[in-house]
């Protein structure tokens, strides 16, 4: 997962966020700066009885929030997600010796991110590609 400084950056530089189904989150206030949560979809089970099929609505939560407005989150994308943001820039990923590096190509050159994760690496590569779209 990309640290929370990184994530501000990102959103900052104008990442935008279409929340979906796994997508990790904190609410953007000193409160909950511990607090990552997930988007999920509301589970429906099929339980089999003698006398029919169920359709069993599964989900709890810990304590009470109604609501919260997308700009008072922070995205905290995953790996997978960071990769496809990079599109056909994105060149290869990396052991290196302190983590992981991440090389894309901007403007026919190559550039190579490095990180101790390898989300942090090509979140560090999507940065710079956001900060050179904007320039």
């Amino acid at each position: 997962m990309i640290s929370t400084g990184l994530a501000r950056r990102l959103r900052d530089a104008g990442l935008r966020w279409k929340p979906a189904s796994g997508d990790r989150f904190q609410i953007d206030r000193h409160e909950f700066d511990a607090e990552v949560f997930t988007v999920s979809e509301l589970t429906i089970e099929a339980h089999e009885y003698p006398t029919g099929t169920a359709l069993g609505f599964n989900g709890t939560t810990e304590w009470a929030l109604d609501s919260v407005e997308v700009d008072d989150t922070l995205w905290l994308p995953r790996e997978d997600q960071l990769r496809d943001l990079l599109r056909s820039a994105f060149r290869t990923l990396a052991l290196a010796p302190e983590g992981h590096r991440v090389t894309i190509e901007l403007d026919g050159v190559e550039h190579a991110f490095e990180s101790v994760s390898a989300p942090e690496a090509y979140g560090l590569a999507l940065l710079a590609l956001l900060e050179r779209v904007a320039a």
